[in-house]
C-alpha cells in the first residue's frame, strides 16, 4: 500500500507540474522581451548566397552583430501583400544614440529595393525594441513577379554605441489578393480631430513584455506601473470601419531635472508595422502625451500617403507600446511610476472586403474578442480573468486531492498499527 500511495503522490505531483507549466507565459529574455513562444532561431547571413528561407505564417529570432546587415531570403507568388516586421531588441543598459536603430528593406534578386523602412530609439536615448517592416505590395509597380526576394537587416548605430549584438524578432506575415477590385483611392474625408479621451476610475491592466503577450484592451481608462527601462504591450481589437484613438500619462514623482523622451507609447497594426509614435519630456510633474489622429481602418488607406492613414490598413489587433526611459532613474529615483493609458474606439464596425485566400498567420486580421480585463476594482495578476479562473479552480482541486491523499494516508497507517495489534505473537 505505502509503494502505492508513493506512486499516486508522485503522480499528482507531475500532474501540478505540468498543469501549472502549462498555465505559464512564455519566459522572458534577459533583455525583458517575451520572444514568441517556440520561435525558430534562424541566423542571418552576410551576403545573399547564403541567405536562408522565412516562411510567412511562422516566427524567428535571429541576432545582428554591431554595424552588422544581414540577409534572409523569401520566396513570393505574385498576388499576395507581404509584410516581414523586424524587431531589435537591445540589451538592458547598453548605451544608444537618438539615431540608433535598425533599417529593413526588401530588394528582389538584382538588389533593387522594393521597400524599406527604418526605426530609431529616439529622444529617450533608452534601449527599448524597435519594429521596422520590410513589405511587398502588389498594387505597386516595383516587384511585382512570382520570385525569390531578400529581405535585408541592417543597424543604424552610432560610434558611442555598446558594440554588443541585437537580438531580433522576425515575424513574415502574407495578406492574399481581394475577390474583386476595391477602391484605390483613400477616403477623403474623415474626422481628423482629436477627440475626447473617456474618463472615469481607471482599471488595472499590466501589459506584456513582447507582441505575442500583448494583453487585449478595449475602450476605457487603465492603469500600470512601470520601472525605468521597461516596455509593457498591448493590443486593441478594431475592426473595419472603427478609429482608435490613444494617450497616455505619466504621474508626478519627487526628483529634480529634466528627461527628454520620458515615456514613449506607439501604435502599431495587426502586422507590427508603425502606424504613430509620440514622446514625452518630464519635469516629475504629471504629464501626458497623444498620439495623432489616424483614419478609420479602411482597406483604401494602403493607398494614402502619410504613413500613419497608410497603416490602418486591415482589421485586427493593433499594437499600443508603452515604454519608459531608464533616464528616469537617474533624476527620479528607481519607481515604479504609474502610467495611465486611455483607449478610444469611435465609428461603426462593418464587413471587410473579400479576399482569395487565407492570410499567414491565420489570425493576421482576426479582431479578438471582448475581454476588457478584470473589473475597477483591480488586476489580481498577470494572467487574464479566464485564466485565474482556471488557476484557482486548478489549484482548489489539487488542493482537494492533496487533502484526500493525506486522509488516505493516515487512515492507511491507522489499519497497519490495528492489523499489527491484532497479529498473534509467536
Amino acid at each position: 500500500m505505502r509503494r502505492g500511495l508513493r506512486n499516486a503522490v508522485r503522480g499528482l505531483c507531475a500532474g501540478t507540474v505540468v498543469w501549472a507549466l502549462a498555465g505559464t507565459p512564455a519566459m522572458a529574455a534577459p533583455d525583458g522581451y517575451a520572444f514568441t513562444p517556440g520561435a525558430e532561431n534562424l541566423a542571418g547571413s552576410p551576403d545573399t548566397a547564403g541567405a536562408r528561407t522565412l516562411v510567412p505564417g511562422h516566427t524567428y529570432r535571429s541576432s545582428l552583430p554591431a554595424r552588422g546587415r544581414l540577409y534572409y531570403r523569401l520566396t513570393l507568388d505574385a498576388t499576395a501583400n507581404v509584410y516581414v516586421p523586424v524587431t531589435a531588441v537591445p540589451p538592458r543598459g547598453a548605451t544608444v544614440a537618438a539615431t540608433d536603430g535598425i533599417r529593413v528593406s526588401l530588394q528582389d534578386a538584382d538588389g533593387n529595393p522594393c521597400f524599406y523602412s527604418s526605426a530609431s530609439f529616439g529622444a529617450g536615448l533608452s534601449p527599448r525594441p524597435v519594429t521596422a517592416v520590410g513589405q511587398r505590395d502588389t498594387g505597386r509597380s516595383l516587384c511585382q513577379s512570382a520570385a525569390v526576394y531578400y529581405l535585408l537587416v541592417e543597424r543604424l548605430d552610432a560610434k558611442t554605441s555598446d558594440p554588443g549584438r541585437w537580438d531580433l524578432e522576425l515575424a513574415p506575415a502574407t495578406e492574399p489578393g481581394l475577390a474583386a477590385t476595391a477602391p484605390t483611392t483613400p477616403p477623403r474625408s474623415w474626422n481628423s480631430a482629436t477627440p475626447q479621451p473617456p474618463g472615469g476610475a481607471p482599471r488595472e491592466r499590466r501589459g506584456g513584455e513582447g507582441f505575442s503577450a500583448a494583453r487585449v484592451l478595449g475602450q476605457g481608462v487603465w492603469r500600470t506601473r512601470l520601472a525605468p527601462g521597461d516596455t509593457a504591450f498591448y493590443k486593441v481589437p478594431v475592426d473595419w470601419g472603427r478609429q482608435v484613438h490613444a494617450s497616455a500619462e505619466l504621474a508626478a514623482a519627487t526628483g529634480h531635472g529634466y528627461v527628454g523622451g520620458a515615456l514613449t507609447l506607439s501604435l502599431l497594426n495587426p502586422a507590427r508595422g508603425p502606424v504613430d509614435d509620440a514622446a514625452l519630456g518630464y519635469t516629475g510633474t504629471r504629464h501626458g502625451v497623444s498620439l495623432a489622429p489616424v483614419p478609420p481602418v479602411e482597406y483604401a488607406n494602403r493607398y494614402a500617403v502619410p504613413s500613419g492613414e497608410n497603416g490602418v490598413r486591415f482589421a485586427g489587433d493593433y499594437y499600443l507600446v508603452l515604454h519608459l526611459s531608464d533616464r528616469l532613474a537617474d533624476s527620479f529615483g528607481t519607481g515604479p511610476f504609474g502610467v495611465t493609458l486611455r483607449v478610444r474606439l469611435d465609428g461603426t464596425a462593418h464587413a471587410g472586403p473579400k479576399y482569395l485566400g487565407r492570410t499567414e498567420p491565420t489570425d493576421l486580421l482576426a479582431v479578438s474578442p471582448g475581454d476588457w480585463g478584470p473589473p475597477a476594482s483591480g488586476d489580481t495578476g498577470g494572467t487574464d480573468p479566464a485564466m485565474r479562473a482556471l488557476a484557482y479552480g486548478g489549484l482548489g482541486a489539487g488542493t482537494a486531492l492533496l487533502l484526500g491523499l493525506g486522509a488516505w494516508a493516515l487512515l492507511a497507517r491507522r489499519s497497519e498499527r490495528a492489523a499489527g495489534a491484532r497479529k498473534p505473537t509467536a
